[in-house]
Parts: C-alpha cells; structure tokens; sequence
C-alpha cells in the first residue's frame, strides 16, 4: 500500500560539546589489508576513511605522502611520493610515486581537507613490498625424494648461527602443497592452510612472517612440515583431484631474510645442507583426514639443540610453475571455538558429541590411553536415529579405501602417554562427532573442542528484526558462507569442497553485504584467469586438476569472470578487478557469441535443483549471456575504450531482443512456461520491456500466491526471485516468501534445526543433500536490500553515493540493517509507531545518499541526503 511521507525533521545527531567537533582518519589499507608485508604489486592501492560526525561532512581535498622514513612522514615529507593535494572525495588512490624496492617497508599517511577546508593528518601506516619478482629468490625448491604414493609427511630443518644483533628478519616461504613453519621450536603465526589453494602448474603463492622476534643471537634453528593439501591428492573422488597435472610430491622453497644492526643483511636459503626426516603425521589429506601416530613424534625437532644426524639429505626440485607471487589474500584461521553442547558415551569405546553448530573446521582432542591403541574421530552432519554418526549425506563421491582412508575421519595412535591431536593439512564440515577406539579410552564432554576455521575475513553488515527467524536465517547463511571460504569461495565443506562458479556469483551479493571479502575474491578472479581457455572457456569449478570442462559449464555458472569483478566495483568502487579481468570477460563473452544461435544459447546448467518446477535452460542461459554482455559494455565505457563500448553494447541489446522475442509473450506478460524462475530472471537482471515490466511482475507475485507464498524455484530462480518482487511493486510479496517457515522455503530449513543453510529444498531428499550449502545464499542479501534497501549505486561506486529503497512490512514491527562501506557504516532503520513508521537513516562522512519513499500523490518521492543521520515519519 501506498503511504504519504510527512518529513518531520532530518537532523545530525553527532554535535560534541559545545560545538566541539572530532574529525579524523581511519582504517588506513594498503591493498584492502591492515599494514601488508609481502605486496608484489609495484602500484598499490591506499585507502582510508574520514570519520566525522557533522552534518554535511565532506572531504574536500586529500594529499598522500610516501617515504621509507617514517620521521619524514610524520613530518609530511614524502621523498617516495607526495601526490600533492587533490580536491576530490576520493578514499581509495593508486599510488603514483618511485619505483618501489623489494623488500622495503615504507610509511604513508593521508591528510585530508574537512567540510571547512581545515587539514587533518592521518597516523602513520605502513606497507612492505615483497620478492617483487622470481629473480630475488635465493633459495632453491627443496624435497625429501619420496613420490608422490608415500604417505608420512615430510619434516625438514636447517641450523644456523646468527654471529650479530639482529634489527629484522623476514621469512619468505613457497610451497607446493601445505606448510607449517617452526622457528626455534615456535609456530609462526596463525594460518591455516597455507598456501592457499591455486592452479599450481601456472601459479604458487609465497607468505612472508616477519619473524624478528622469534630469532636469537647465536644457534638457531628453522623447521618445515609439508602437507599434500590439494597439490598430491592421494585421496580418490569422483572429481579426479588425484589425477591433476600437476601432482607430485611436496616442495617448498624458503628464504629467511635476515637484516643486522649494522646494516648487513644475510639470507638463509633452502639448499642442500637442509635435513629431512619422517615423523608422527603418517597420512594427510584435505579430502578425507589425517593420520598421526604419537608414538613417532620427534619433540623438539625445530629447535637447534635436536640431534638430526639420523636425518637425510634434501633433494632439488624443478619450480612448479614460472609465477611465484605474493599471497595477499585474508588468510585462513580457526575463527571460533566451540565447545561441545552435548556429549554421550555409547560405550566404553565409543563416544558422541554435538557442538550445536553445523560448520568447517577441525577438532582438537586431549585423552590418554594404553600405547598403540588406535582412535577414529568421524566427523559428520547428521546422526542415525539410534545417536551414532551417519555420513551417508556426504561421503557419496567417495571413491577411496574406507578402512585405510575413512571420509572425513581422523586416526590418532596413542603414545601411553597424553596425548594431543589437531590435523595440520585438513579440514572437515561438520555438527557431530563420534570418537571410536579399539581399546577402552575414558573421555568426558571436555576431551574434544571443536574449531570453526575460514578465510579470516572481518565482518562488514549486521539486520537486526522484531521477527526471529530473519537473524537465524541471516545466522545461517553467513555460517554457510564462512564454511565455504577456504581461499576460495567453495560449494560445500565436506562432500565437495570445490569452487563451483555458480554457488561463488549466487551469493556474491550475501558475501559482501555481510563481509569484507575482496581479498579472497581478487586471489579466486586470478584463479580463473589462470584456468580460463586461450578460446575463452572456464571450467564449472575452479581451481580444478582438469575436472569441470564438460558440456554444462556455461553461463549461469561462469559468469563469475564478469559478475563477481563488477560487484567488487559496486561494493569497493575498486576497478582493479574489472581491469585484470577485461580481457578475460572479453574473450569469454566473445566465445559464447561465436557460439551461439542467433545471439541466444543453451550453454549452461540450468535451474539446479528446483522444488518441482523446471524451467528452459535456454532462457536462463542467455539471459546471462546478456548480463555478461552489459558488464562488458559499462567496464569498456568506465575504461575509455569506446569502441568496445559500442559493440557490446549493441550486442547486449541484440540478445535481449533475441530472448524477448522467442520467450516473451508480450500480450500476456509471461516468459516461457510461466514458472517463478522463468519470470523472475528477465526481472532481476533487468531484461524485460520496460512497458511491460508491470504485467511480468504482476504474473509472478500470481504465480507466488498460487504456491501460497511458497518457492518453487531452484538455485536460478532462488537468486532472482525476493529481488525481481521488491523492486517491482511486490515487497511484501517477497516479504511473505522470505520468511516463510513451511516447505519449501529457507525458513522450513531453520524451523527443523538447520544452523546452516542446506543444498535441497526437501528434507527427505535422497541426492544433493549436503546441509552446509550456499547456493541458496541470496536470502543473506535480500534483507539488506528489500527491507533495509541499501543498495550501491553504480555510478557512483563503493557506496560514494548510496541508493536508499527501504519497504515497511506491515508484519514486521521493526527491522534495523547496518553496513560497513569504504566511507563508513550505514545504518537503514525503521519501526512501526501505531499507523506510522520512523525511519531513521545514517549517511556516513564523505557520502551521500538518494533515498526513495512511497508517496500516495507522486508514486514515490525521493529525498537527496548528505551526511549525517536522518529520521522520516511516513504514514
């Protein structure tokens, strides 16, 4: 229903004392990271944000000093660079000054002109470029000469004397395969699984650790342990990971970069003098689990003191691929801690424990027991009625040894004393777990904590709602998100863990609303780039060892090369991504044209796992040919390259052309058959006529209230349909199917106990039936852009101006939704007070905002908002 708008008074709320006001600079990033060592790229990106509470505030100017004294930057000298002061709103700037050196930290900081003209200063942050190219490798890649069918893990040491007083050390460290590295005894640092996963035989990943601390004057020591991770896949699957081009046995090559007192510097390099040996981890497996028998553990085997004469030489091995490059990506962590909720003793072998929270990760388990007595840790989602494990949702692609490499379990042999055990080179997804020995162990609900483990990206949106179920869904679509970001954004944790295209581009949108994730994103767009074929094809999933160039990996999967660099754009207002990807969208979208029929194809997937409805794969599939097609067009525009624009352009009009002719019926409103999916692509993705988007959308909202305002949809029509109703005049409509508790819906999930969402609609399913899926993902956003109704404006990205389209439910008392942009937090709430609703919006500093409310007289009436915050009553 339409309402009046009564603007009551708009207002800032953020006066301080006695018209006092504090202005400042923050959250300084060099390359979206918080003070980066290791940045290989010769022009990195700063940015910064102003926080100012005034109403009006604006940045009116900004200048960028760069020096490798920080002394000088203090004093707003910049020898490297001083950009001068540019009058522009600017928070994210290129840096433009000398050449930088590798392996050299530099200082900047910002000043900023305020509302009033008046400068502030920053404080000093920093960054530190890395190799900066393959040719500043001294160390050479270093193996134990086993192949690649040898189970334990690798060790390897090295010890040194440091003769001087050190002033920094530097750690630089490649791996084929998985790494731990270990100074004097010590971990360094906190990631997991490193490195991340790439296509190894065209690109490797090297991590720096700053390791000053960790180093002594005189004998020291350096230790590495190697993992397979997905570079010696010994684990067997349908997707053919052991079969990858580049198998072969772990390598690694390190570079400990030492800098002294007196300004010599001396590096330790990986070479011949290094020494190997076996040890406790006996098998290990990103796919299945990990084997460590604690009778063969070698205590303190990186520390100098260790005896290692019974150790052998290393062996040279040749480079994996021609590109060693920085690994500048969030890294993985074990996030969270979750101890068990509940916890059950079947019997003196046998023990269950629920953690209440369905996730990826790993356990820890602490127990002691007599000497060889061997431990199975199953991990899993689901329990048979009588309590016990059932991995039968999930170990279906299997195809390996269950009793020598059982799916998703550990084996821990017990050394008679007490014992410890994490796996260092897997990852599980799982709720439950059922421990079972061979022998009576003794365990209680503390013996095993469970470890939530992910990308270790920061948190960028929060809903907060009158009605239960929107934070339990939000709560378990960003566990599923999070459950599937190991470097790359995967389909599942357990059964799969592959980068489908697909599951990345339906839930782009939920990932950054919710999550500052462009890290991990630019490391998977340079995955595609590696895989993509010199024709322009990409597989379904990425990376892959060779599986995924099929007959289905088309459009509405492999969009990602377009869709996902475009998002970044709207959410970052960073076009980097869209620069390194335009060729690559080019040749892509140039392919399918080649292609195609008459500027419409059927390449694609399809409308992947619907409720009952199947929709035509090749309306679907060319409708994302045009979005592709348009993204091209507006990069070709923002770049100056006219007359790409203009052959793009024409061809995105010719497709949508081809697509409305032969699927719309343009007297009745209906595209194909009619089904939710088939009306709602063309209206998410901004297809259909503009004179009859209103009859299309009409047909929808029928079709949604003829299912009673249940989906029947699968994971094309699950992206598109909340969005194609709310910004078409149906709000409540999608309201109605968001929140929906009863089959088929995502509430139905959350409502049986989902914490996380789940692959099928139908609980009863007998195939595609993982529980920690995020295909079904876009109901993470949609909160924020039906009812919230933040949204980026693309022409002026990275939320510089914000589109503000908020929907008041009537059965929704109150409902608040908060994201952290580049310029700040927005903040999008709104409570009904009798007849009336009080919306209240907060702009943050240096942005502006359009915001749209509906207006019985006019359709709508639209508000331009500087900064600040602001309350509107609407009745």
């Amino acid at each position: 229903m339409k309402r009046n708008i009564l603007i009551l008074f708009a207002f800032l709320a953020c006066t301080a004392v006695q018209g006092q006001t504090s202005v400042c600079l923050t959250d300084l990033r060099s390359e979206h990271l918080d003070s980066p060592i290791g940045v290989d790229n010769p022009t990195p990106r700063l940015s910064w944000r102003m926080e100012d509470s005034r109403q009006g505030a604006v940045q009116t100017s900004w200048q960028i000093v760069v020096d490798e004294d920080s002394l000088n930057v203090v004093n707003g000298c910049g020898r490297m660079w001083d950009s001068g002061r540019n009058t522009s709103r600017n928070l994210l700037v290129t840096y433009a000054g000398k050449e930088l050196r590798p392996f050299t930290k530099y200082y900047w900081k910002v000043i900023c002109g305020d509302m009033e003209h008046k400068e502030i200063a920053s404080s000093i942050s920093c960054f530190e470029m890395g190799m900066m190219g393959m040719q500043h490798w001294q160390g050479a890649w270093i193996g134990d000469g086993k192949d690649i069918h040898h189970e334990p893990a690798p060790y390897f040491r090295k010890k040194f004397e440091a003769g001087k007083e050190i002033k920094s050390a530097r750690a630089y460290i490649a791996a084929a395969g998985l790494y731990e590295l270990y100074i004097n005894g010590e971990k360094i640092g906190n990631h997991r699984l490193d490195p991340l996963y790439t296509r190894f035989d065209r690109r490797n990943l090297y991590v720096v650790y700053d390791v000053t601390s960790q180093l002594r004057n005189g004998d020291n020591a350096i230790g590495v342990l190697l993992g397979n991770g997905w570079y010696n896949h010994q684990s067997k699957a349908v997707w053919d990971f052991d079969r990858a081009p580049w198998r072969n046995r772990p390598a690694f090559c390190l570079d400990l970069r030492i800098t002294y007192a007196d300004g010599s510097v001396e590096t330790i390099p990986t070479d011949l003098s290094w020494r190997t040996s076996s040890g406790a981890i006996t098998f290990n497996s990103i796919y299945t689990g990990e084997h460590y028998d604690a009778r063969l553990e070698q205590k303190g085997w990186s520390t100098p003191e260790f005896d290692d004469s019974k150790w052998y030489g290393v062996g040279y091995r040749s480079v994996p691929s021609p590109n060693v490059t920085a690994q500048q990506a969030r890294p993985i962590r074990d996030v969270e801690t979750f101890p068990a909720v509940s916890f059950r003793k079947v019997d003196g072998k046998t023990y269950v424990y629920d953690f209440g929270q369905n996730m990826a990760g790993v356990t820890r388990i602490r127990l002691s027991g007599e000497r060889g007595t061997e431990v199975r840790i199953k991990h899993g989602e689901r329990l048979h009625p009588d309590g016990r494990l059932d991995l039968s949702n999930i170990d279906v692609y299997f195809r390996g040894d269950k009793e020598k490499d059982p799916f998703q379990t550990d084996i821990l042999i017990l050394s008679g004393e007490e014992d410890e055990f994490m796996p260092r080179f897997n990852y599980k997804g799982f709720r439950y777990v059922e421990v079972v020995a061979d022998k009576p162990i003794e365990l209680d609900r503390n013996s095993l904590t469970a470890y939530f483990m992910h990308s270790d990206v920061p948190a960028a949106g929060n809903l907060e709602a009158s009605t239960p179920l929107i934070g339990k869904l939000l709560h378990a679509a960003n566990h599923s998100y999070l459950s599937n970001l190991m470097g790359y954004p995967t389909d599942c944790p357990q059964r799969e863990k592959n980068g489908w295209t697909g599951d990345g581009h339906f839930a782009i949108e939920a990932a950054l609303y919710n999550f500052d994730g462009i890290t991990v994103y630019e490391k998977w767009l340079a995955d595609h780039r590696d895989e993509q074929q010199p024709n322009g094809v990409l597989p379904d999933i990425i990376p892959t060892g060779g599986w995924g160039y099929g007959t289905d990996n088309g459009l509405d999967w492999t969009s990602t090369i377009a869709i996902i660099p475009w998002n970044l754009y709207l959410f970052y207002g960073d076009s980097k991504p869209l620069a390194d990807c335009y060729e690559s969208i080019k040749r892509y979208v140039d392919y399918v044209e080649r292609t195609s029929n008459n500027h419409l194809t059927t390449w694609g997937r399809g409308d992947w796992v619907p409720v009952k409805s199947h929709s035509n794969k090749e309306l679907t599939s060319s409708v994302y040919f045009y979005v592709d097609t348009k993204i091209l067009a507006a990069t070709a525009r923002l770049f100056g390259k006219r007359a790409d624009y203009e052959y793009y352009n024409a061809l995105a009009e010719k497709i949508k052309q081809a697509v409305n002719d032969k699927f719309l019926n343009r007297e009745t409103g209906v595209y194909a058959g009619g089904s939710q999916t088939e009306q709602s692509v063309p209206l998410q993705w901004k297809i259909v006529p503009e004179e009859l988007i209103g009859k299309v959308a009409a047909n929808l909202a029928r079709k949604v209230e003829e299912s009673d305002f249940h989906l029947d949809v699968g994971v094309l029509g699950a992206k598109a349909i909340l969005n194609a109703l709310s910004e078409n005049g149906y709000a409540e409509t999608a309201y109605k199917v968001a929140v929906q508790d009863t089959y088929p819906s995502w509430g139905w999930w959350v409502v049986n106990g989902a914490t996380t969402l789940l692959e099928n609609w139908d609980l009863q399913a007998t195939r595609d039936i993982s529980d920690n899926h995020m295909m079904f993902g876009e109901i993470g956003a949609w909160f924020y852009k039906g009812l919230g109704g933040i949204f980026p404006d693309p022409a002026q990205p990275g939320f510089r101006n914000i589109l503000l389209r908020p929907h008041f439910m009537k059965g929704l008392k109150r409902f608040e939704a908060r994201h952290q942009s580049p310029y700040g937090e927005i903040i999008s709430r709104w409570e009904w007070k009798g007849k009336r609703v009080c919306y209240e919006v907060t702009v943050p500093a240096n942005s502006t905002a359009t915001l749209t409310l509906p207006d019985e007289t006019r359709g709508e009436r639209v508000v331009e908002l500087t900064a600040g915050r602001h309350e509107f009553i609407v009745k």
